[in-house]
Order: C-alpha cells, then structure tokens, then sequence
C-alpha cells in the first residue's frame, strides 16, 4: 500500500493530565518544542501523507487554531459519551478509501512510522512485543505474524503484544472495517474504543502485525508519560539519528 491520507483520533479530554489538559487537547501538549500533533503531521508528511482529517471534540477551537489549513476537521459533538469507535466512524468516508489511523496522544518518529508505511501487507497494524502487558495496555493476540485478537480485558497471558495505536488499511480493507465499526454501533457499542473494530476485522481478514523493533515510542496517558516523552524518548530519538549517521 502506497499511503496517501490518514485520520488522527483527537476527541478525548485527556482528564488523566490534570491541569495539563485543563485548556487544550492532549494533542496540543508540548514534547520538546513541538506539539503532540505537529510531531505526528512531520512524521506523516516525511512520507507524502498530508491529506489529514483530525476528528476533534474537547476543546476543537484550540486544535483548530494551532494548526490552521494544514488538516482537515471533523467534529464528534458526542465526544464526551462515545469512545474512540465512534470518533473512527465520522471519518469514514476517509477510512474507506484506505488510510493510516493514528491516535492524538502517540509520540511518533518518522522511524517508527516507516516501519509500518513499509510493511508490504495493505491492512497491518504496529505493535510492541517488549511492552509490559498490564491491565491498562491494549492488549494484542498474535499467530504466525499476524493480529488475531484485541482488548485491554484480554488476559496477559493470552496476550503476545501491545497495540501502539497506529494501524493503515487499504481501500478494500477500509470499507470493511466500516461495516464492522456500522455493525458495532448498530449494536449500541458507541462507548467501545476503535481497536474493537480491529478485532472484528481481524477475525474476518488477515491484518499483519507489524513489530516496532525496538524504536522508541510513548502513550501520553499522565503526567510521568509525559515526562518520560520529554526526557527520555525524544532524546533516545536523537541518539539513534547520531548513530545511523557515524
């Protein structure tokens, strides 16, 4: 699949940060003089992906303003009584032409996307075999290189990986995961988050696990993530650039 769009999920209200997210979407927080978003369009635009839609809710005129022309909105005006699921499904008139479906709070190099823009398989999905497993984690069942499973209530022993929250679809793996997402809110799950889709869909059609191979990456949940991001992760981003260029 040659990617050429993207959908970035950017609804939530990001109550876990505090103070932090009392006046702007997670998206919006700083990591090292660049927003959370800006990180994840520079990424994107280092492959040629600059056709982005951002689904906003919480605080949308903030996003709106930070980032201008350079994307494309759409509102979920239900942000706060849906979950991610819902949010995926107002852009998909996007998904179903086939797209790289990123979440707002994913701290993404250009490394870590490449390894997943490369991936020969149309409909793949990024995950770390070296995360812990807890009960926090979106949990990700694998067999034989591909996803079979998903769930934060899968049981860490029946679980192989961690969903990093960046999956791409081509245009015929896209319009099915519409039907399933249709299915899904059809069936009163407008609170379940977007990975369910990715189980259903998995349980239908091949969808490649595509491992991070150990280039760092973080999920902006609480204050320490971030904080981590900021001291630890982008400066491992950096030594790795130092490295490749010995």
């Amino acid at each position: 699949m040659s990617a050429s769009r993207a959908v970035i999920l950017a609804a939530g209200n990001g109550t876990r940060m505090g103070r932090l997210t009392a006046d702007r979407p997670k998206a919006m927080l700083d990591v090292a003089g660049a927003s959370l978003v800006e990180r994840q369009l520079d990424a994107l635009s280092s492959f040629g992906i600059t056709d982005v839609t951002i689904v906003a809710g919480y605080q949308q005129h903030r996003l709106r303003d930070h980032l201008g022309a350079r994307v494309r909105f759409v509102d979920n005006p239900r942000y706060r009584e849906t979950n991610s699921l819902f949010s995926l499904s107002l852009a998909r008139d996007v998904v179903r032409r086939g797209a790289v479906i990123m979440n707002a709070d994913i701290l993404v190099s250009p490394a870590l996307l490449q390894r997943l823009i490369d991936a020969p398989d149309e409909d793949a999905v990024l995950v770390d075999f070296e995360s812990a497993l807890d009960e926090e984690e979106m949990k990700v069942k694998t067999w034989q290189g591909f996803a079979i499973d998903f769930g934060k209530d899968l049981p860490s022993c029946d679980a192989h990986a961690e969903n990093v929250g960046i999956v791409k679809f081509g245009a015929a793996g896209g319009r099915r995961l519409v039907r399933h997402m249709d299915a899904l809110l059809a069936g009163g799950h407008a609170t379940t988050w977007a990975p369910m889709a990715f189980r259903a869909f998995a349980r239908e059609c091949p969808l490649r696990a595509v491992a991070t191979g150990g280039v760092p990456w973080t999920e902006i949940d609480f204050p320490e993530d971030l904080e981590r991001a900021r001291q630890m992760i982008v400066p491992a981003w950096d030594r790795r650039l130092l490295r490749r260029a010995a």
